[in-house]
């Protein structure tokens, strides 16, 4: 269980989206789901330094939150996929600001 779910001592609605998609991990994977890197094996391939376990947990906190879905294909083997819920779609322009700025600063350190 998440330390932060519920914490937000003075309703600050700052809080309230970090306790959804803060951390070291969740904007990336956002990023990701909605590039097309949704099945579990294409998530730890493009983010090798996340550990299984931590992986495992960050998407269940996401499905967990509604902000994805899991679906399970009925084949051999068993193949799972990721998508965005309309809820987790309306993260996107945060996460997309968020590229922005992490380009630009990119930018800003080659160039120094």
């Amino acid at each position: 269980m998440r330390k932060n779910k519920d914490f937000n001592p003075n309703n600050c609605p700052v809080t309230s989206c970090m306790n959804k998609i803060g951390g070291k991990w969740k904007p990336v994977v956002f990023y990701l789901i909605n590039n097309g890197k949704n099945r579990f094996s294409l998530l730890q391939k493009v983010i090798p330094d996340i550990s299984k376990q931590m992986l495992v947990n960050q998407l269940r906190e996401m499905e967990e939150d509604k902000l994805i879905e899991r679906i399970i294909f009925a084949e051999i083997p068993p193949r799972v996929e990721y998508l965005l819920t309309d809820y987790g779609k309306s993260v996107l322009p945060i996460i997309e600001v968020m590229a922005d700025w992490g380009r630009n600063e990119l930018k800003t350190k080659v160039t120094q």
